[in-house]
């Protein structure tokens, strides 16, 4: 039989956006982010440049950050009602924008009616939704620690259920036990989940939670076939629906998800331009995203590269950079000029900063200078981005040379340039400058190829173009003020971008 692979989505959106719902708008005055807010705000999207919109878990759970499911079929009702989220989605499909929901299937909440029958006795048919072993069984596998990971520091994962000889596998909270997939029964509970969500709702697909701990790590080979259980059921449901997965792991492990899901978010790549972006020089970046290109083809020649910076997971890139303007556009300049699907976290195009714990890296976002702005959600108290830290929208919409300007005129730079808005089969050449603190790459098209280099590190350095490319001359883009709109010296100046075309009286890259 030929390898199955994930449906081709009905398109795919050049530039997405994560929206950590409960800090993104508040609409009623009550502190909390929720839907009416973000309804609220779409036009801002839009003419941002933003195609999806990823939502942090919006079903009813106890935590702030959602990710402890009770109820799959309802929305939080701190985050409004299904009235509410059916309203978002008519609004942004009007503005071209598509959803997609955050769905957990690793776990649930111990408060999900699931584990309440199933933590009752052995007998229960819900028992056998999660994982149950005695310490006799569980020492017997060896299993009863684990090594951290990037996603989950929990190093004892099996909980203990009151009067029970028998404890409970949750991998990443003792709140949050572990689904067991080799249950029929729950794959049949979660298909009708996502039918659901596609048929009945309309979402447009779906953001995969801890996508290779669907089965604990004594059987994770088994979380690479359940993507196959998953995607054929949205494929069913609705043929073209979008999957990205989150995969937190190195290239040579996230490869095989790509045979059933459309797009995988690229961790080795955001960790690479963190490390980059702080110690001022290349990594033979580009040598390497060839070769995970090469891999991930290997599974699914139509594989989908999400890129980003940092997400809720990860400190922020503001604060990861330093805080200074010129770094937070120098990693927007790498991200936007790379190709792949990137994904904006919510607040990077205003230059959030952001450390952990967790909730500091989910601070709420900065409509307004007014310090008592309804709009902005008051749950938590910022310790990063304030007032005094970050300056609001409002005052960077008419700064030209603010961080939102900046990732404007890149949004809109990469939509309209075919070389950049390239996604499938990822046009991606490296450039040799002979310079590690410069990066440069060749994005080739058709159309009109382009030169992107970038100046990583604190001091200005000599800018010689290959031979073979010497006929890119005009400048496309820069943050350099020595270049505007041709290349008139052979400097770049520190942390700043430079994107180049053929002279318009050249003959076509493609042709040379």
């Amino acid at each position: 039989m030929p390898p199955m692979f994930a449906d081709k989505p009905a398109s795919i959106p050049k530039v997405c956006y994560e929206i950590f719902v409960r800090s993104f708008c508040d609409s009623n005055g009550d502190g909390i982010g929720d839907l009416n807010g973000i309804i609220s705000k779409l036009d801002y999207l839009a003419d941002l440049g933003i195609e999806a919109i990823w939502l942090t878990p919006i079903h009813p759970s106890p935590s702030y950050h959602k990710y402890d499911v009770t109820d799959y079929y309802a929305i939080e009702p701190e985050y409004g009602t299904m009235d509410d989220f059916k309203r978002l989605l008519a609004g942004a499909h009007e503005r071209g924008i598509v959803i997609y929901l955050d769905l957990i299937v690793n776990h649930t909440s111990t408060l999900h009616p699931w584990f309440e029958e199933a933590r009752k006795s052995k007998d229960n048919p819900y028992r056998h939704f999660y994982w149950w072993m005695t310490d006799d069984q569980i020492d017997h596998l060896g299993i009863s620690e684990r090594e951290t990971s990037d996603d989950s520091q929990v190093v004892f994962p099996w909980h203990e259920n009151p009067g029970d000889d028998e404890k409970y596998y949750g991998l990443f909270f003792k709140g949050m036990p572990d689904l067991n997939y080799h249950s029929e029964a729950l794959r049949d509970e979660m298909a009708k989940i996502i039918r659901f969500w596609l048929n009945d709702v309309g979402v447009d697909g779906f953001r995969l939670d801890a996508a290779r701990h669907v089965y604990p790590e004594w059987d994770k080979e088994q979380s690479i076939t359940f993507w196959e259980f998953f995607s054929k059921i949205v494929g069913e449901a609705k043929p073209g629906a979008f999957t990205v997965g989150e995969v937190w792991a190195e290239t040579e492990e996230v490869a095989p998800y790509f045979r059933n899901l459309n797009a995988t978010f690229h961790f080795d790549l955001s960790f690479a331009l963190q490390r980059m972006l702080i110690a001022g020089r290349d990594e033979q970046l580009t040598d390497k995203l060839l070769a995970s290109f090469n891999l991930f083809q290997k599974y699914n020649p139509l594989f989908v590269d999400a890129i980003m910076l940092t997400n809720h997971d990860q400190e922020r890139i503001g604060s990861v950079v330093g805080g200074g303007v010129e770094k937070i556009k120098l990693a927007a300049s790498i991200l936007l000029t790379l190709p792949g699907q990137p994904y904006l976290y919510y607040g990077e195009e205003i230059g959030m900063l952001g450390l952990k714990p967790d909730p500091y890296i989910r601070e709420p976002f900065l409509w307004t200078s007014d310090p008592e702005d309804p709009q902005r959600t008051r749950w938590i108290t910022p310790e990063f981005t304030t007032l005094k830290t970050v300056a609001p929208l409002s005052e960077q919409t008419g700064d030209f040379n603010s961080v939102f300007n900046h990732y404007k005129k890149l949004i809109h730079l990469r939509k309209t340039e075919p070389a950049l808005n390239q996604i499938l089969a990822p046009n991606l050449q490296t450039l040799r400058l002979g310079d590690d603190q410069l990066l440069g790459y060749f994005r080739p098209h058709v159309d009109r190829s382009l030169i992107v280099i970038h100046n990583l590190g604190d001091t200005e350095r000599e800018l010689l173009i290959p031979e073979d490319k010497s006929l890119f001359t005009d400048v496309l883009f820069s943050t350099d003020p020595l270049h505007q709109t041709t290349l008139t010296t052979n400097r770049l100046s520190a942390h700043s971008s430079i994107i180049l075309a053929p002279a318009r009286n050249a003959r076509p890259a493609e042709k040379q």
